[in-house]
């Protein structure tokens, strides 16, 4: 018999795959929907300590390779939260509390306070790319990515992921980082930081001028980060950006990804896309003679 059955430090999952923050987790019916749908895990939106509306429209292009947004991380608060998260932890798969802040202190209230409301893991917002004072702009630094994973880690039992950017020459510096600060694994890529002019108006299209590229675009630059990643660390690396079909799945297990992300393909293809990538796993593991997921992690660096 086939197992998909994926392992993060205490976290197990039925299968790797999870759906990714601010796709369709940002109430309890959308988290449950996707629990239902097969996903092995649900990350919840990114949420701050306070309420926050986001940019103005246009916050979403649609391109032939993916997408740029830039929502401007709008959530309702981690207090109004709490009740989104309790209504959804009967859904039968571990969800994971994605947070951002400002510093480790504000990282650390966040982070408790959803492991009060039940989360089994936290994943840490440091990678958004269009948000000023958040995301990107503190984690492309391994020092400060340190003092906060090792804040939280004096806080909290439950993992914690760091996600990561690629928009930085510190990836791995990065990553190193979280390890040493007693992170429990690292989640790679967020967005790539992008924009698109429109010839008629004459001026960026989104209202923030800059957002974040996700899709099919970014998935040979996440397919890559993975790689550098697995060589460089200890800890599980979670894989994501422009997963879409079983196939893009599997490159990313042979990268070195213990588990995966699926996010715009969710936009694209609907929550079935979750089912179609296991079921796809699961065929192609019986094809190449393996019987569980975990065979096949790493693989591509066995005959570099």
């Amino acid at each position: 018999m086939i197992s998909l059955q994926t392992k993060l430090k205490n976290l197990v999952l039925s299968n790797p795959t999870m759906l990714a923050s601010g796709i369709l987790s940002e109430t309890s019916g959308s988290i449950i929907a996707a629990a239902n749908s097969g996903a092995g895990a649900v990350v919840t939106k990114s949420i701050g300590s306070v309420p926050r509306m986001g940019y103005p429209n246009p916050t979403l292009i649609e391109l032939k390779f993916g997408y740029i947004n830039a929502m401007g991380l709008p959530n309702p608060g981690i207090d109004e939260f709490g009740k989104e998260i309790k209504d959804s932890l009967g859904c039968g798969v571990p969800i994971i509390g994605s947070i951002f802040a400002s510093d480790e202190k504000e990282f650390a209230y966040l982070g408790k306070k959803m492991e009060e409301y039940g989360v089994a893991a936290l994943e840490l917002n440091l990678s958004c790319p269009h948000a000023k004072g958040y995301g990107m702009e503190i984690g492309i630094s391994p020092e400060i990515v340190g003092k906060i994973v090792s804040k939280i880690k004096d806080e909290v039992q439950i993992p914690v992921f760091a996600k990561l950017t690629p928009n930085t020459h510190q990836l791995i510096e990065v990553a190193k980082a979280v390890e040493e600060a007693g992170g429990d694994g690292v989640v790679a890529i967020n967005t790539v930081k992008a924009m698109s002019i429109s010839i008629d108006f004459k001026r960026p299209i989104l209202a923030n001028r800059y957002g974040g590229l996700s899709g099919p675009a970014i998935k040979p630059i996440g397919i890559r980060c993975v790689y550098e990643l697995y060589d460089a660390l200890e800890i599980p690396i979670i894989g994501v950006g422009g997963i879409e079909t079983w196939q893009d799945a599997v490159e990313y297990l042979m990268a070195g990804a213990t588990a995966l992300q699926i996010g715009s393909a969710v936009r694209k293809k609907g929550l079935g896309v979750f089912r179609s990538i296991n079921n796809g796993l699961t065929r192609f593991l019986e094809k190449e003679g393996y019987s569980a997921i975990n065979e096949i992690v790493g693989v591509a660096h066995e005959l570099s």
